[in-house]
C-alpha cells in the first residue's frame, strides 16, 4: 500500500483529497501546514505529497524545495495543488522543485488516476 502525504489548510479540500485516494487503496496521511508536514516527514517515507501552494507559515514551494535539499526525501514525488490557477503557476511550481501540478477545483473523477498514472511513470524512473 502506498503511502501519500496530502497537505492543505482547508479542512474540506484537505478531507475531500483524503477520501478519494483512501477509497482507491492509499494511505493517506492529512497535515494542515508545511510545519507539520516535515514532522511526519522525519517520521515516515511517503510514495508521494500533494501540498496546496497557499499555507500559512512555510509556504508549499518552501516546503517543496526544503524536501528535495534532504537527501532523505529528495525523490519523493510532490505535486503542487493550488486554487490560484494563473498562466504561468505550472512552471513555478515545476521550478520550485514540484515533479507535478493540479488546479483546484479539483476533478473528483481525475485526481486518483492522476496520481496512480504519476506513481506509475515516477516508479518506472526510480
Amino acid at each position: 500500500m502506498q503511502k501519500i502525504l496530502v497537505i492543505d489548510d482547508n479542512p474540506i479540500n484537505l478531507k475531500l483529497v483524503c477520501s478519494l485516494l483512501e477509497a482507491e487503496g492509499y494511505f493517506v496521511c492529512p497535515a494542515v501546514n508545511a510545519e507539520e508536514a516535515l514532522t511526519l516527514l522525519e517520521k515516515s517515507s511517503f510514495a508521494m505529497i500533494l501540498t496546496d501552494i497557499e499555507l500559512p507559515g512555510m509556504d508549499g514551494l518552501a516546503f517543496t524545495r526544503a524536501i528535495k535539499q534532504n537527501p532523505k526525501t529528495q525523490k519523493t514525488i510532490v505535486i503542487a495543488v493550488t486554487a490560484f490557477a494563473m498562466v504561468g503557476d505550472e512552471e513555478k511550481a515545476v521550478a520550485g522543485g514540484c515533479d507535478g501540478y493540479i488546479a483546484k477545483p479539483i476533478d473528483t473523477r481525475k485526481l486518483p488516476l492522476y496520481v496512480a498514472r504519476f506513481l506509475n511513470e515516477q516508479g518506472s524512473r526510480l
